[in-house]
């Protein structure tokens, strides 16, 4: 088994649950594996890639059973995509609320590579009542989405991240990626897909993962992280180089503004060519004249125009926040 990369923050370790330095989450644009985030609900389990099938029934004209060659043999598929847990900002909640206690290194960007579910769900067949796909993995945990929201992302069975195959952390030897949305419903270790006319009724569909209306988590809300400089470092006044990343599940990252002491918003530079998927690097360029401490704000804003509120609405299970990141730095 993979032991966490020293850029990682173990939260807890039993079942293993790490968050990401800030200052390491992109470097290079994507996060290697050893350095990804890590969410468990339970221990990883032990699997024997060769015995490993993939069931696909319900609601279809043809069962599939598919082993891990058979889907390495179909058309594979590469996406870059950021996978962020609902829960990523759950302590900066007041009153403060159970559960992982994540800071903002919840969240890492990889390219997967694997087989479109599109083609599975095609191959198998579905019956015209057939309204959902419940996601089983082996250690247990389920969840379901819509076959209208499958439909509407390129969602993959990934058997391959960064390149490599996937790490038995991250779902080996296959998980479901489905890009833009909070990666509970990537379900990792993926054993059975059973397509049904009902949504899943489990634990972590019903009970965890849901707003305080009732309705599932779903859509990574728009975000912003600046990773350099980082909480509590010391900077030289003059020019000072702002840096992060910014995402969301509703569309391509606009525009980030920051606010550097007391001054107003300014835009920052978006860097490379904007992504449906993954983040987005960002720099501005400020001067700082004077000596002492200084707090550094930063507001992401997405083509569907969401932006980054100053305060998230609490919820008793600390999911989806998204609230303007503040960073303090002492200059001299």
């Amino acid at each position: 088994m993979e032991t966490p990369g020293a850029d990682l923050i173990v939260r807890r370790a039993d079942p293993l649950n790490c968050e990401v330095r800030l200052s390491r989450l992109a470097d290079p644009d994507v996060t290697p594996n050893d350095r990804f985030y890590i969410r468990n609900h339970f221990p990883v389990p032990k699997i024997d890639a060769e015995r490993w099938r993939l069931r696909v029934h319900g609601q279809v004209n043809e069962p599939l059973d598919l082993a891990l060659r058979e889907l390495k043999g179909m058309s594979a598929v590469t996406l870059s995509a950021t996978l962020e847990c609902a829960g990523n900002g759950r302590i900066f909640f007041n009153p403060p609320i159970e559960g992982e206690p994540w800071v903002l290194g919840a969240v890492s960007t990889a390219g997967w590579k694997g087989v479109a579910l599109s083609e599975i769900l095609d191959r198998a067949g579905l019956q015209c009542t057939a309204r959902h796909l419940i996601f089983r993995s082996a250690d247990g945990f389920e969840r379901s989405l819509s076959i209208d929201q499958a439909r509407a992302s390129p969602v993959l069975l990934a058997y391959e991240m960064n390149g490599e195959r996937l790490p038995a952390q991250h779902g080996r030897p296959l998980r479901v990626l489905v890009p833009s949305w909070y990666a509970v419903t990537s379900v990792k270790w993926l054993t059975e897909i059973e397509v049904s006319d009902q949504p899943s009724r489990g634990y972590y569909q019903v009970q965890r993962y849901v707003y305080e209306n009732g309705a599932p988590v779903s859509v990574m809300r728009v975000r912003s992280l600046i990773t350099d400089p980082e909480e509590g470092a010391t900077v030289d006044t003059g020019d000072l180089t702002i840096q992060g990343l910014a995402w969301s599940g509703s569309g391509p990252i606009v525009r980030v503004d920051l606010a550097v002491g007391d001054g107003d918003w300014s835009e920052a530079e978006l860097l490379g060519q904007p992504a449906r998927y993954a983040w987005t690097r960002w720099r501005l360029v400020t001067r700082i004249e004077r000596p002492g401490e200084i707090r550094i704000r930063s507001r992401a804003t997405d083509s569907s125009g969401q932006t980054q509120p100053p305060h998230a609405g609490w919820n008793r299970l600390g999911y989806g926040n998204n609230s303007i990141q503040t960073v303090a730095v002492r200059t001299r």
